[in-house]
C-alpha cells in the first residue's frame, strides 16, 4: 500500500524567475490609489462601429509607472467608462506579472495592511468571484504569490486560505491567464499541469 507524499514547499533558490517588488501588490490597492499611480493616454481607435465609434478620443491607455504593464480599453464610447475598464483590466494584468511576499515564506514576508485585508477577507470563504468583482484581481494576485512559492501545489494553499484545494483550483481555473501562468510555475517545478 503507497501513501500519497507529503507536499512542501520548495527550496527559494529554485523558484520560477518573477518580477517581484515590495508590498503592496498594485492589484491590492483601490482603484483610486492605482489610477494615481498610472499615467492616463487617450487617443482615437479605428475599427467597427461605424460613424459613431470614437469620434472623440474615447480610448483609455492606463500604465502603471513602477511596472510599465498597460491596461487599456476602446470599444466604449465614453472616456470614463474605458477608463474604468481598463483600470480593471490593468488590475489583473499586474496580478499574474507582478508577485510581492507571500506568507509561505516566512523568511520574506511581513504582514502588510492591504493584502492582509483581503487575506481576512477572503479566508473560509468559496472563493468563486464574478470577473468584474473590484476584489477578484487582488485575491489572484494573493494566491498566485502564495502559489509561486509553492511551486504551483494548490494543496499548500488551503491551510493558509481556510478552504478547500479545489476552491482554490477553481479560482485559478476562473481566469485563464491565472491558469495559464499557474501551469508555467508548475512546469518549472516539473509538475503535470492543472486542467
Amino acid at each position: 500500500m503507497s501513501s500519497k507524499p507529503t507536499a512542501i514547499v520548495p527550496d527559494a533558490t529554485s523558484r520560477m524567475e518573477c518580477r517581484v517588488i515590495d508590498p503592496p501588490h498594485p492589484a491590492v490597492i483601490d482603484g483610486g490609489r492605482l489610477l494615481e499611480a498610472c499615467e492616463l493616454r487617450t487617443q482615437r481607435r479605428s475599427g467597427p462601429g461605424g460613424q459613431h465609434r470614437n469620434k472623440t478620443s474615447s480610448g483609455a491607455f492606463l500604465t502603471h509607472r513602477a511596472t510599465g504593464i498597460v491596461g487599456e480599453a476602446t470599444e466604449r464610447r465614453s472616456q470614463a467608462q474605458n477608463r474604468d475598464v481598463a483600470l480593471l483590466r490593468l488590475r489583473y494584468l499586474l496580478a499574474i506579472e507582478i508577485r510581492t511576499p507571500s506568507p509561505l515564506d516566512p523568511s520574506a514576508w511581513n504582514a502588510e495592511r492591504h493584502e492582509d485585508t483581503i487575506r481576512r477577507r477572503y479566508a473560509n470563504h468559496s472563493l468563486r468571484l464574478n470577473d468584474a468583482n473590484d476584489d477578484k484581481p487582488a485575491v489572484l494576485a494573493l494566491v498566485l504569490n502564495d502559489l509561486w512559492v509553492a511551486g504551483g501545489q494548490p494543496s499548500l494553499l488551503a491551510p493558509e486560505w481556510s478552504v478547500s484545494t479545489s476552491k482554490i483550483v477553481s479560482l485559478i481555473r476562473s481566469y485563464g491567464p491565472a491558469l495559464a501562468w499557474t501551469n508555467r510555475v508548475r512546469s518549472h517545478h516539473e509538475r503535470l499541469p492543472l486542467h
